[in-house]
């Protein structure tokens, strides 16, 4: 009886529906060739468009399903991205009331454009990504956008990581 009632929940259990996230992907069958051109960036902080453009591309290349280049000609996708806005606040303090952890703040134009039809697939005006970081800080002013990204240090690399899989997730699962 045991043995009956397992098969009949596993039976129903694998019909549900549920799918695992990150493997699934709304794009047609024929966006093969993604091109992402380097990000427009319109703050002040020096490079930040190679750091967040470059992990967008890794992200993309690390689902496996898309070949990925720098040229927004020949390709069946183009992903173009402007940086708008970078701010970084103070979030908590140490016992000296130096700043231990900001709160890190960038908006982001995406648009995601099926070459093929000219539709935008995808698209956020004001994509805005949010994120606490803890950043080793020899005073307890806040940093500026710049000081904060010339430091190049792993909560930088964070952040351009979660930037990119914020994206990347939100195009291929279409949310």
């Amino acid at each position: 009886m045991l043995g009956m009632v397992l098969a009949c929940a596993s039976v129903l259990i694998s019909g549900c529906g549920y799918t695992l996230a990150g493997v699934g992907s709304f794009l047609p069958d024929y966006v093969e060739t993604i091109g992402i051109p380097m990000f427009e960036n319109t703050t002040t902080a020096f490079e930040v468009e190679q750091l967040l453009t470059q992990q967008v591309r890794q992200q993309f290349i690390n689902r496996g399903q898309y070949r990925v280049v720098a040229e927004a000609t020949g390709v069946d996708a183009v992903l173009e991205g402007t940086i708008r806005s970078i701010g970084i606040q103070p979030a908590s303090f140490t016992g000296d009331q130096q700043a231990s952890r900001y709160i890190f703040t960038l908006i982001a134009r995406i648009e995601f454009i099926d070459m093929t039809t000219n539709d935008v697939l995808w698209e956020n005006r004001e994509l805005v990504f949010t994120d606490e970081y803890e950043v080793a800080s020899g005073g307890g002013d806040t940093p500026s956008v710049s000081a904060f990204f010339g430091q190049r240090s792993n909560a930088i690399d964070r952040i351009a990581v979660d930037f990119a899989e914020t994206v990347v997730s939100s195009i291929l699962e279409a949310f």
